[in-house]
C-alpha cells in the first residue's frame, strides 16, 4: 500500500469504490457527495408556532433563463414538501420516489403519511446507495417539511442520516445560516416572522442576488395542512420588510 510522505494511507486507494472503508473509517464517495451538497445553492427550513417555512436560493446566472423552470421546492403530498441542495436531478428522483410512497401509504392505511415516516423512507434509500458496488451515493441533501399534528422539519443527508430540526440550512451557506439561526430563532414564532427570518438568513449570504426571482419560498399551516408557494409579488413585499 502506498503511503504519504507524512504517513497514512493514500486516499486514492480507497475512493474508487463505495464499498471500501479507509483505515480511519471513512467512505470517501459519501464524503464527495457531501461536498457536492456544500457547493450547492443554500436552502433553509424553519418551524413556526403553527406553520413551517421552506426557502431556497436559485442561482439565475443568465437573463435568458426562465426562473420558474428552476424548481427548488417540491411538493410530495398536500401536507409535505422538500427543498434540496446539491445535484437537483438526484433530488427530483428522490422526490418522485417519495410521492409514490406517500400515495402507497395513503391507500394502505387510509391516512396521510407522517413527515417522519416519509423522511425515513428517503433516508433508507439513500443509505442503500452507500452500501453496494456499482452505484454512487445521491449527491444531494433534502430538507423535508410538513404538518402532522404539529409542524415538522427533517434533514436527509447523502449518507442516509436523518435529523430533526427547528431551523436548519443546507448548501453553501449552511454554517453561516445555522450560526444566524442560533442567535435569531425563537420557538413559536409567527408565520410572517418565520418567512422574514428565512429571507434575512439568505440575504446575509455573500455573492447572492437578492431578488424575488432568485428566491423560492413556500409554507404550510396547521389550519390548511397544504403547502403554498409564494409568487414574486408576495416575496417582494416580504423582502421590503427585511
Amino acid at each position: 500500500m502506498s503511503m504519504y510522505p507524512g504517513g497514512g494511507a493514500n486516499p486514492q486507494a480507497y475512493d474508487r469504490a463505495i464499498t471500501v472503508f479507509s483505515p480511519d473509517g471513512r467512505l470517501f464517495q459519501v464524503e464527495y457527495a457531501k461536498e457536492a451538497v456544500r457547493r450547492g445553492a443554500t436552502a433553509v427550513g424553519i418551524v413556526c408556532g403553527d406553520a413551517v417555512v421552506l426557502a431556497a436560493y436559485k442561482n439565475v446566472v443568465s437573463n435568458l433563463l426562465v426562473a420558474d423552470s428552476m424548481r427548488k421546492v417540491f411538493e410530495i403530498d398536500d401536507h409535505v414538501a422538500a427543498t434540496a441542495s446539491g445535484l437537483i436531478a438526484d433530488a427530483r428522483r428522490l422526490v418522485d420516489i417519495a410521492r409514490l410512497e406517500a400515495q402507497r401509504h395513503k391507500i394502505a392505511y387510509g391516512e396521510p403519511v407522517s413527515i417522519e415516516i416519509i423522511t425515513k423512507e428517503l433516508c433508507d434509500l439513500m443509505q442503500v446507495y452507500t452500501q453496494y458496488g456499482g452505484i454512487r451515493p445521491f449527491g444531494v441533501s433534502l430538507l423535508v417539511a410538513g404538518i402532522d399534528d404539529e409542524p415538522k422539519l427533517f434533514e436527509a443527508e447523502p449518507s442516509g442520516a436523518m435529523t430533526g430540526y427547528k431551523a436548519d440550512a443546507i448548501g453553501a451557506g449552511k454554517k453561516e445560516v445555522e450560526e444566524f439561526f442560533e442567535k435569531e430563532y425563537k420557538e413559536g414564532i409567527s408565520l410572517d416572522d418565520g418567512i422574514s427570518l428565512a429571507l434575512r438568513a439568505l440575504k446575509k449570504l455573500p455573492d447572492i442576488t437578492f431578488k424575488p426571482e432568485n428566491i423560492e419560498l413556500a409554507y404550510a399551516t396547521k389550519k390548511t395542512k397544504q403547502f403554498r408557494v409564494l409568487n414574486d409579488v408576495e416575496i417582494k413585499k416580504y423582502m421590503a420588510k427585511v
